[in-house]
């Protein structure tokens, strides 16, 4: 039986110079690795970050041109004084997530793993679309396709809480967000297009919340052995932001499961490609939010 095809490693970020960024969840893994590749290359980048004083340690590790700004993306009044004090960008790279934190909601009654990795996300990009020049990347996960998008209960007040079913919901409200932000932007004869990626198995911090101690420390130490270091598991995410790749491209590790290896093209659930649902999810998403798509037309 022949083997899986070679992929050349890719590791070689384009220059950049000229160019400004703008990296959410940037003090530490892949946003940190993220922020520093596009750095080295000659951009312009803003560490987007909740922690000011952890952005400043993470700035002072970078070699180039970052800023740090705060930006707290689970509340929504920190999105709208981010973005109102933001002008123009080339690349939204919105990276800031948590994973298997114990329940709770934002300050604006969002259940928290869809405030952070979705919803705030959402409302940022679209609040920066006018002033964006060449894309939105969208950071999601594999675990998009275990997610089950429960419109009617995006606050498990009917459902039993599960802090993973609670991520794996966000993640595909990531990859939903993708496909209908991309269909708008074509819609409208928008040249900005929307691109993807997941990290696959990478050795971060993002269990450090849980509020369980075994489950952080086999999350920890899972990702630890079998997981690649984050400079690895940040290049999907470079790809994506800087490569000359379709509006909802998707990209991740090209090797088994998509685990590790060198950035290749990927699939998605059957979920994350129902346009239906895609609509559901934004219509929601505005609802929830208060923001919409600013660049008119009909969608």
């Amino acid at each position: 039986m022949p083997g899986a095809p070679r992929v050349a490693p890719w590791t070689r970020v384009p220059r950049q110079d000229g160019r400004r960024f703008v990296v959410t969840g940037a003090n530490s893994g892949i946003g940190l690795e993220t922020a520093r590749a596009l750095a080295e290359a000659g951009a312009h980048v803003v560490l987007a970050v909740r922690s000011v004083a952890k952005g400043e340690v993470a700035a002072a590790s970078i070699q180039g041109d970052v800023e740090v700004r705060r930006l707290d993306v689970s509340d929504l009044s920190s999105v709208r004084a981010f973005a109102d004090d933001t002008g123009e960008v080339d690349v939204l790279v919105n990276n800031a997530g948590i994973l298997g934190v114990p329940f709770g909601l934002s300050v604006d009654g969002i259940e928290l793993h869809l405030a952070t990795n979705h919803l705030g996300h959402f409302a940022l990009s679209n609040l920066l679309l006018p002033r964006l020049t060449d894309r939105v990347v969208v950071v999601s996960s594999q675990s998009h396709r275990s997610g089950v998008l429960e419109l009617d209960d995006l606050d498990w007040s009917r459902r039993g809480y599960s802090a993973y079913a609670a991520y794996a919901q966000s993640k595909l409200a990531n990859m939903l967000f993708l496909a209908e932000l991309q269909r708008r932007l074509t819609s409208v004869g928008s040249t900005l297009r929307v691109t993807g990626a997941h990290p696959g198995s990478t050795a971060t911090a993002i269990t450090a919340n849980t509020g369980n101690g075994l489950k952080t420390w086999v999350g920890s130490w899972g990702h630890g052995l079998v997981g690649m270091k984050p400079w690895q598991g940040a290049l999907p995410t470079l790809y994506a932001a800087t490569m000359d790749v379709p509006g909802n491209s998707y990209l991740g590790p090209h090797r088994f499961k998509e685990m590790s290896g060198w950035p290749v093209s990927v699939g998605r659930s059957r979920s994350a490609s129902d346009p239906d649902l895609a609509r559901a999810c934004w219509e929601r998403s505005e609802s929830l939010s208060g923001v919409g798509f600013p660049l008119g037309g009909r969608n």
